[in-house]
């Protein structure tokens, strides 16, 4: 069996869209998948299955807007492939000062260059990013919620979501567990 790791977008953000973890939980194994965990309270689900990646996201949105009442986007990452995400990331860490910070934005296909290029031509008071196919890595100097950068990263071509660094090598440390 292989484990998967479903982001999924726009779960209890703001006040909006909210599910408890237990109920999100409790979905996943009626969709018959094993040994299904949930990590805080913004649409992280750890889980095992013998399905194939493509079939699983379009099974999973669609399981999810018939229980919640809205489409939910689901970016599916395998551990492998998590792990990748970790190891790639171009910025250090252990490096960061004073209010900065790491984020990985995956998009649920990959951003085409014309909105690549918009992202360049911003002026992004000294945010960076970085691509890698569908993942986008940020590094913010500031708050995300100041960041031009980040704001004009929702608006891009393709439906992304994002999470900050720890949240991103906890999900990774989780799936090696399973």
């Amino acid at each position: 069996m292989t484990v998967y790791i479903a982001l999924l977008r726009g779960i209890n953000v703001g006040g909006h869209n909210l599910v408890k973890m237990t109920e999100l939980k409790k979905m996943f194994e009626d969709m018959g998948f094993h040994d299904v965990k949930t990590y805080i309270q913004s649409g992280n689900v750890l889980f095992k299955s013998d399905e194939e990646p493509l079939g699983l996201k379009s099974k999973m949105e669609q399981f999810l807007e018939k229980a919640i009442g809205k489409p939910v986007s689901v970016a599916l990452k395998s551990a492998e492939e998590m792990q990748k995400i970790i190891a790639g990331c171009p910025y250090d860490a252990s490096a960061l000062g004073e209010g900065e910070s790491i984020h990985v934005s995956i998009r649920t296909t990959q951003p085409s260059q014309e909105a690549l290029d918009k992202l360049a031509a911003l002026d992004k008071g000294g945010d960076d990013f970085h691509t890698d196919g569908d993942v986008v890595y940020l590094m913010l100097r500031q708050s995300i919620r100041d960041s031009k950068l980040a704001a004009n990263l929702s608006k891009a071509d393709a439906p992304a979501t994002s999470r900050n660094w720890n949240t991103m090598n906890k999900l990774n440390e989780l799936a090696k567990t399973l």
